[in-house]
């Protein structure tokens, strides 16, 4: 199951960086959005995939008889994806207002303070 899901995530990876390389603001949101459930899912992948029993330890016991749940990937996970969702609205309103501003969703127009009819500013001293 992990050598699936470890393709699965590759496949994340690479759509996620193919759509952040694009020119176009709408692509590379949905680049960052990918990415960060393809970083949620290695984070989960590296935490075992077995079906346990939850975490919780029986009060008599003072450590758990039989093999138990990782929570602390669980915790990493759920934490990211609040993270991520938070991340990808800050800057899904960031495109919309430079869209309002600009009107262009296009990198290349949206070079605001390198005019057009200006020559280059100087590449080296």
């Amino acid at each position: 199951m992990e050598v699936a899901l470890s393709f699965v995530v590759s496949v994340f990876f690479a759509v996620a960086i193919y759509l952040m390389l694009s020119k176009h603001i709408i692509r590379i949101l949905l680049g960052v959005s990918i990415f960060g459930n393809a970083v949620n899912l290695s984070i989960f992948t590296a935490g075992r995939l077995m079906r346990e029993v939850p975490p919780i330890i029986p009060e008599a016991l003072p450590i758990p008889e039989a093999a138990t749940a990782n929570p602390l990937p669980q915790a990493l996970v759920l934490t990211a994806i609040v993270i991520s969702f938070s991340l990808f609205a800050f800057l899904l309103v960031l495109a919309f207002r430079a869209y309002q501003e600009l009107g262009t969703d296009d990198t290349d127009g949206m070079r605001v303070a390198e005019p057009e009819g200006e020559p280059m500013p100087p590449l080296g001293y």
